[in-house]
């Protein structure tokens, strides 16, 4: 792999800035500074330090992020912050995406990779992910509104919804779990009951459940464990 390569996809900058840094000087390759941004290294075993600090290379990277309301599902936006502008420069790898997404006012679980493969396998609907979500709700739901979530609901689309789940925790506050991603499903299920959604929280995603110790805006890497199950 080209030096210049390796450095993007570590996060040190674009193309054009991590070749100032090799001219620089701030780059060396098993101890020895480099000047050359084409410098051919072994990723896997040749040792590179930025200014001191040792890189180490993953092909992919899998973060947990609790998102806050208000920054939007996407790389780049225009107007509002991105998921991503909340991952640290040393993080930020080339090509991170979110999976899937949430709606700006919904906070919670998001995965950010780099591993398209995961993400398809996560998003695709013939897999029926479970997804579940904490909601506040308008009106308490009556034993015939869960019935229809349950057993699948006309939300506009061409089929109905599938299956959800119910738990009922308080008397406006419930747990419910849906296996699509459709458009604003949770709350368009919810509006077909006659009820409302007054707050969304996604709480886990297939085998992967949010860190409560992780406040809203920050992430970690995930472990071992969590990327060997969702694989």
């Amino acid at each position: 792999m080209r030096l210049d390569k390796f450095l993007c996809e570590n996060g040190c900058g674009t193309r054009s800035q991590v070749k100032q840094l090799v001219k620089q000087g701030r780059v060396c390759v098993n101890g020895i500074p480099c000047k050359a941004a084409d410098f051919k290294i072994e990723e896997n075993d040749d040792i590179v330090n930025v200014d001191g600090k040792e890189l180490k290379y993953a092909k992919f990277v899998y973060y947990m992020f609790h998102k806050p309301a208000g920054c939007v599902s996407a790389t780049k936006d225009n107007h509002d912050k991105t998921v991503l502008d909340y991952i640290k420069k040393e993080d930020n790898k080339a090509d991170l995406f979110p999976v899937g997404r949430l709606d700006k006012d919904t906070e919670g679980l998001l995965l950010i990779t780099n591993d398209g493969a995961l993400a398809h396998k996560l998003l695709s609907p013939k897999k029926h992910v479970p997804k579940t979500y904490y909601v506040k709700i308008k009106a308490p739901l009556s034993s015939e509104d869960i019935q229809r979530l349950e057993e699948g609901l006309d939300i506009g689309e061409e089929k109905n919804t599938l299956p959800a789940k119910v738990e009922i925790l308080e008397e406006c506050e419930i747990l419910l779990t849906i296996s699509e991603g459709k458009f604003h499903q949770v709350k368009r299920m919810l509006l077909a009951v006659g009820n409302e959604v007054l707050y969304l929280k996604r709480l886990s995603m297939g085998s992967l459940k949010l860190d409560e110790n992780l406040k809203a805006g920050e992430y970690r890497a995930l472990t071992g464990e969590e990327i060997k199950e969702l694989c």
